[in-house]
């Protein structure tokens, strides 16, 4: 029986020739990824087992990003024990004020993570690093203790489901869209402990911050990991950032797949996960009825520069609605910068959004927009749970940066904005 994407990579890293859904095995890693929530408690683990050394102070990353520029003292105490760690093992690829940004865009941005290779993370959005060909999933601090000093860790290799996204994808659907549609067919554990491999011929009309956000989201489905074939929007992504070379797999034809989705991209249309999961998915042109009080716009999902034109192009000429208060989140410095050249942060502020730096902020409630009771909030994130981004009772619709930008200029939900 042949093998699928991530069964190849996994294989390759254990020095197998091949292996099979379920099996367990141990294998070598090529980056180790921490932030300052999931950092610190690897680093206990790590002390109390009594660590000594890293295996390789280049292939680990720790990137301050959950509540940079420190809201308070504990978050402040958090850091300075990821710094001192970082310090005192040298960690080349360690990501703090002014040099960091959203840890899942900074990595491929940096050319940290690269097509073939295996990817772990303490934070359960690691399977983002799909996008590019590579078998990236979220790990325990544990794993992740033992990880920095060893180089190796454990897998149950995943059995896979097929998603084969057809022909071009109709106007004004991004992959958010895209994402949210799956998990609305699959429910947020249709695909536990599974391989999300996407395939057909709509991948390349999907640009990589469109992969990027559709693997982003695997974990919403359950799965391990969400991965794309590696190809040539791939490679012009990776040219001038990784310096490794790419190692291109792709499935079997005898591959075994659990089942196969179908997804016609040209029949779509933008939709929003309304409260409380991320499979409570509806389309968007039917909710112009929930007002909101918030918007955020950014994420490791969606904070990236095709994202920002996205609410860009909404926001231009428009002003956000009275009463609703609008985040705009570029996801690293870089897209910051790119933001201010081509004039979208001057198109934000005079639409009345605020522009905060780079950070997950109110994505995972903390800080930079937490709710209060029974307000709602339209967001480009990932998770839209009881109390996520605040209060219980507040509400959490997930959508696009184009749905979003439309939702803060009328005020409540929808997908048009007059003029476009």
């Amino acid at each position: 029986m042949g093998m699928t994407m991530s069964q190849k990579i996994l294989a390759a890293h254990a020095g197998k020739e091949s292996v099979k859904a379920g099996e367990l095995l141990t294998a070598s890693i090529d980056t180790v990824l921490g932030n300052d929530i999931t950092t610190p408690v690897a680093v206990r683990e790590f002390e109390n087992a009594g660590l000594t050394s890293v295996f390789d102070k280049s292939k680990i990353c720790i990137v301050l990003d959950h509540f940079v520029p420190n809201k308070d003292i504990k978050s402040a105490q958090q850091c300075k024990c990821c710094r001192t760690f970082a310090n005192k093992f040298g960690i080349e690829n360690f990501f703090d004020v002014g040099e960091m940004g959203i840890e899942h865009a900074l990595l491929p941005e940096k050319g940290l993570v690269c097509a073939g290779e295996l990817i772990i993370g303490a934070d359960s959005h690691t399977c983002t690093y799909g996008a590019l060909g590579a078998f990236s999933t979220g790990v325990g601090s544990t794993d992740m203790a033992y990880a920095m000093a060893t180089g190796k860790t454990w897998f149950k290799v995943p059995s896979a489901i097929k998603v084969v996204l057809k022909n071009k994808p109709a106007k004004n659907v991004s992959g958010k869209d895209i994402i949210l549609h799956l998990i609305g067919i699959t429910g947020v554990d249709g695909a536990l402990y599974k391989s999300l491999e996407f395939v057909g011929d709509g991948v390349k009309h999907l640009n990589m911050d469109e992969r990027l956000t559709i693997c982003n989201m695997a974990i919403e489905a359950g799965a391990k990991n969400g991965i794309f074939e590696c190809d040539e929007v791939t490679e012009r992504y990776m040219k001038d950032r990784c310096k490794r070379a790419p190692l291109r797999y792709k499935a079997d034809a005898d591959a075994e797949y659990e089942r196969t989705v179908e997804i016609d991209l040209s029949a779509l249309s933008p939709v929003v996960a309304c409260p409380h999961l991320p499979s409570n998915v509806k389309a968007a042109s039917g909710l112009s009825g929930i007002k909101i009080d918030q918007a955020v716009i950014g994420s490791c999902t969606n904070g990236r520069l095709t994202d920002m034109r996205e609410a860009a192009k909404v926001f231009k000429g428009r002003h956000t609605a009275k009463g609703v208060r609008t985040i705009v989140i570029p996801a690293t410095n870089e897209i910051y910068l790119d933001c201010v050249k081509e004039g979208l942060i001057e198109i934000f502020i005079r639409a009345g959004a605020v522009v905060s730096t780079p950070t997950c902020g109110p994505c995972l409630g903390g800080y930079m927009g937490i709710l209060a009771e029974n307000e709602k909030c339209i967001a480009t994130t990932n998770r839209n749970f009881v109390g996520r981004m605040g209060h219980a009772t507040s509400e959490i619709y997930l959508a696009s940066p184009y749905v979003a930008a439309c939702s803060a200029v009328n005020g409540f939900i929808t997908d048009k904005a007059e003029g476009l």
